[in-house]
């Protein structure tokens, strides 16, 4: 039996307080083996954001089936008020999880990040300032790795062509990238000089990164792969069909731990983020004719791979000639 109206019946949701939303999947199904220190791990993610971001973010975490002290864990953060949704599924997939997170708001920014990847201080704040000086900005990455503008960067590539922007960068933090790449990958990386205050780095890796959320208006509702598959290119094509474009800051602010312990890890990286500062202004991208998208992101791509072609852009953009063999 229901006697009288629901209170809330035709009550409009009220206008969100967040500025930044951020969804971390997590899959953590046991504590041996490959996993042994993925749940510490898990804690020095959590604990990076919790001292990095503002006030006015909003925190969901994907538990994708993972153990009961993982559950646990996830369940203390959400009581305590530290994370603002926990769902918990069996193993749905990974790209599925971060589906569930990105649906039921309407916040300005998303950043999807693994539940490994430890935040350093501005991050958040590095970021809001490439999205409000550069309108095409759909996605901005925080790790600069090399040749990120080979995948996914037909478009800011084509469109910067003859600009004297376009240009290879001295890189800014190679104490941060050293361990990971070769000496001659420690000196340049294509970028776009803005203005004397702001360089960015053209593409971005897939471990973490913040999206506009107007980019998925379009959601799809499944992926067929728990990993891999077509789930390793739904996020990277959504920007392009709407013709924004895969930027990463010129500095490092996060490190991807991978899945064991190390001493350098444990860091105090703890800021005040001040929200009160942030001014979110963004425009919205006009989409992309078929003809301008297949230009752009398929011939564009495939006639820049060409050697000769590569050999000619590379000279173009400024890298030293002794170098573009090797690059």
């Amino acid at each position: 039996m229901r006697i009288g109206l629901n209170p809330n019946k035709d009550q409009p949701t009220e206008e969100s307080i967040y500025l930044h939303h951020i969804v971390v999947p997590v899959y953590i199904p046991n504590q041996e083996g490959y996993f042994k220190d993925s749940l510490r791990i898990l804690k020095l993610c959590i604990g990076s954001l919790l001292n990095t971001i503002h006030s006015k973010t909003f925190i969901s975490v994907l538990n994708n089936g993972s153990c009961s002290d993982v559950k646990e864990y996830l369940e203390l953060l959400f009581n305590d008020g530290k994370i603002q949704e926990v769902i918990h599924t069996e193993n749905i997939g990974k790209l599925n999880a971060i589906i569930k997170g990105l649906v039921g708001n309407n916040i300005e920014l998303v950043t999807i990040t693994d539940a490994d990847v430890l935040f350093l201080p501005n991050w958040q704040n590095e970021t809001i300032k490439v999205f409000s000086k550069i309108p095409k900005a759909g996605v901005v990455g925080i790790v600069p790795q090399f040749k990120m503008y080979e995948s996914n960067c037909g478009n800011v590539v084509f469109d910067n062509l003859s600009s004297k922007k376009l240009k290879f960068l001295p890189v800014k933090n190679p104490m941060a990238l050293e361990r990971f790449y070769e000496k001659d990958y420690l000196k340049y990386n294509l970028g776009l000089k803005i203005n004397t205050e702001l360089n960015v780095l053209i593409g971005s890796g897939h471990f973490v990164a913040t999206y506009k959320k107007e980019i998925f208006q379009e959601t799809t509702s499944f992926i067929g792969y728990k990993l891999g598959g077509i789930s390793e290119t739904y996020l990277d094509k959504a920007p392009l069909k709407k013709g924004y474009w895969r930027l990463t800051t010129q500095d490092n602010y996060a490190y991807h731990m991978g899945n064991r312990i190390e001493d350098w890890m444990e860091t105090d990286n703890k800021q005040n983020n001040k929200e009160d500062d942030i001014i979110l202004n963004f425009s919205i991208n006009k989409k992309p004719g078929k003809f301008s998208y297949y230009l752009k992101n398929r011939i564009f791509v495939k006639f820049i791979s060409i050697p000769i072609f590569n050999w000619l852009f590379l000279k173009l953009k400024g890298l030293p000639k002794q170098m573009i063999k090797r690059y």
